[in-house]
């Protein structure tokens, strides 16, 4: 029998954790980090080693994921005095965060001196997906690289989406997905509450849009958990605020007008200010309903 895989994971949260999960298996020798200990706790009671650092993990895995919050972070971690750059196993790096272009080609840069592959691998399809295994898997990097990856993206989603051989072309991508979504989010909210202002029935309202050509993910997937009353559609505010952003400022580096995206980027951006970041999108809805003095609900 061959002997298992070292894979390392860093950052074990709303998406993290999950993912994290589909890699605890027999063929697979799991090393985890995560700043909070009890984050990591319920990984070291299914036979994964809980790490002290970064380092720590790239010490002991050949390949490491890596699933954090923000470029800053992901910075530290992959180039810090602490980070992976320093280990002694690691050889395959996949930076699965949404931190933009410039970001992972730095990583990338300062990694490839140490005889490190990087994998620009961001996901798409929230922590519902994360945990039933359907998440959009992107990759971009060396070929080689991406294909010793890919059959352990394919344990954490459904499908791979390979985008160029450069990292940060993966992030590019991600990015757009991102702006479609926030944009139809926010149209749809607004388009509902001069439904529900007018007197129509919310619950005929998503089942005929859903029919025609309104329908979008944001309507299909995203407006059932606000109509249901619930609004937890499992990502936050903040996050889309921050994917926003850094699309726009790849959308600047590229001189390709926004106007309507970065309209739709206006809303997000003023309910982050808020002091609704930390909170759920879909209830960005609570701003809609109060300026349009209607609420979106269903039966």
């Amino acid at each position: 029998m061959p002997a298992p895989t070292r894979i390392g994971f860093l950052g074990l949260g709303q998406m993290g954790a999950p993912m994290a999960e589909r890699l605890l298996a027999d063929d697979v020798q799991l090393h985890v980090y995560d700043p909070r200990p009890e984050a990591m706790a319920p990984f070291a009671a299914r036979g994964a080693t809980a790490c002290a650092s970064p380092v720590a993990v790239a010490d002991r895995a050949e390949i490491v994921f890596a699933c954090l919050p923000n470029g800053k972070v992901s910075e530290a971690v992959a180039l810090g005095p602490d980070g992976v750059v320093h280990g002694k196993a690691l050889r395959l790096y996949a930076e699965m965060s949404t931190i933009g272009r410039a970001t992972v080609q730095r990583i990338a840069e300062g990694l490839a001196p140490r005889d490190i592959a990087m994998v620009d691998a961001p996901i798409s399809g929230g922590p519902a997906g994360a945990r039933a295994g359907t998440l959009a898997m992107l990759a971009a990097g060396d070929p080689a690289a991406v294909e010793r990856l890919r059959p352990w993206q394919l344990r954490i989603g459904r499908q791979v989406f390979v985008l160029g051989e450069t990292p940060g072309q993966a992030q590019v991508m991600k990015l757009v997905n991102n702006l479609l979504f926030a944009a139809n989010a926010a149209t749809a909210l607004e388009a509902f509450s001069l439904g529900a202002k007018a007197g129509l029935d919310a619950d005929v309202m998503l089942e005929m849009v859903n029919a025609g050509t309104g329908r979008s993910f944001a309507t299909a997937g995203f407006l059932p958990t606000v109509l249901s009353g619930e609004r937890r559609f499992g990502a936050s505010i903040g996050v889309l605020d921050k994917d926003v952003t850094l699309g726009l400022e790849e959308a600047r580096s590229q001189d390709v007008p926004m106007w309507g995206l970065e309209q739709a980027a206006r809303l997000w951006r003023f309910a982050a200010s808020q002091g609704m970041a930390g909170e759920d999108l879909a209830q960005l809805a609570r701003l809609i309903e109060g300026w349009a003095g209607a609420a979106i609900r269903g039966r």
